[in-house]
């Protein structure tokens, strides 16, 4: 005899009246979900919060009286709560605000109100509404396993020591090492933290894939590189892989690593019927270790599903080295999870012990 769990209870937050509404109408039928309480702002919702322990929180980040980073800041430092960012394409910025101040995922949305016909972003809001149920049972944002772990940050979140200055761009160094990493749900803070360990005497070179969606990679490719010295942009067919340069695949497409005269570069374009995933970490993957063999190095962060396991096995069979995040820190132990129990990977490591692996990558 099987015990039901209980729903999912959920709070949701939004200074409109409409979307409130809206949101709680997409769990009306559903009893995996129950919609505890709604918020019109956040100083309403920490009030619900503290009385409710709701297991996840939709947010609006413009809001009167106290906005949604105020809340975030708060509520991750006196009750860490999945939250789940509700915002309109032309917030992209402050969505990786919000993900940098603990928020664990973000839906966007066309205009500032969800109509009740919007098929795809009430689809997506269910989804990771009902992802929480996959959380590591003691949910602790990335963002602060990121801040508790290393106090080489400054109070705006870059690391200590970085001014954020543009280098000249150098003559062309092939990386003795290529880094790349497969990551979903979770990823873009782990992400940074990983970025901002990177040493300036790094010898690798750096490729992402992130499942997000096309309008945002280029504004997080953007924020990667004001983390650290890697040079960090989103992918444009044809780049060069060198040292201390960044990748990341745009959302929508897929990318490849092919050595043309010596070069590490890029191939961007449009999926294809076997790609499950877009991007694909699992088509990243195999065409890394056709490019770089042994130097290569696969990281499978959080996420959900398993893409990047398939890959991976092309990185191991190249005699290259892959590393899968550990339960420990995993937002969502889906993706590494999936190698692990496929007995892929060579380490299993927390995420700081990852970034410090591949801070030491020497030649």
């Amino acid at each position: 005899m099987t015990t039901k769990s209980p729903p999912i209870r959920l709070l949701v937050v939004d200074d409109s009246a409409y979307n409130r509404r809206n949101i709680a109408d997409v769990f009306a039928a559903m009893s995996e979900v129950e919609v505890v309480g709604k918020a019109a702002d956040g100083e309403e919702a920490l009030k619900l919060a503290t009385l409710l322990k709701p297991d996840v929180i939709t947010l609006d980040l413009e809001m009167p009286r106290m906005d949604g980073f105020t809340f975030l800041r708060i509520l991750m430092a006196r009750q860490p709560t999945p939250v789940i960012v509700v915002s309109s394409y032309a917030q992209r910025e402050n969505v990786f605000k919000a993900l940098e101040l603990g928020a664990l995922d973000f839906v966007t949305k066309p205009d500032r109100q969800i109509a009740p016909d919007a098929a795809e972003v009430r689809d997506e809001i269910l989804a990771k509404v009902l992802m929480v149920r996959s959380l590591r049972p003691s949910f602790v944002p990335t963002a602060l396993v990121r801040r508790q772990t290393s106090g080489a940050f400054t109070p705006d979140g870059k690391p200590v020591g970085f001014d954020g200055a543009a280098e000249p761009k150098p003559t062309y160094k092939a990386p003795k090492y290529l880094v790349a990493i497969a990551s979903s749900t979770g990823g873009p803070s782990a992400l940074l933290h990983i970025f901002s360990k990177v040493p300036p005497t790094s010898t690798a070179g750096f490729v992402v894939a992130q499942h997000m969606p096309d309008k945002f990679t280029r504004t997080f490719a953007e924020r990667l590189d004001k983390r650290g010295p890697v040079r960090t942009a989103e992918a444009q067919d044809g780049d060069t892989v060198a040292q201390l340069t960044g990748f990341v695949c745009p959302g929508r497409k897929c990318m490849d690593l092919v050595m043309q005269n010596g070069e590490l570069r890029l191939k961007v374009g449009m999926p294809t019927q076997n790609d499950r995933y877009v991007p694909s970490a699992d088509r990243l993957f195999k065409s890394a270790a056709a490019a770089a063999g042994a130097k290569c190095v696969g990281v499978i962060l959080t996420g959900m599903g398993d893409d990047g396991v398939e890959g991976a096995k092309f990185i191991r069979e190249a005699g290259g080295m892959v590393i899968a995040e550990s339960q420990e820190t995993a937002v969502v132990f889906g993706m590494p999870g999936a190698a692990v129990r496929a007995g892929i990977p060579h380490k299993v490591l927390p995420l700081p012990a990852i970034a410090e692996f591949l801070a030491q990558l020497s030649p």
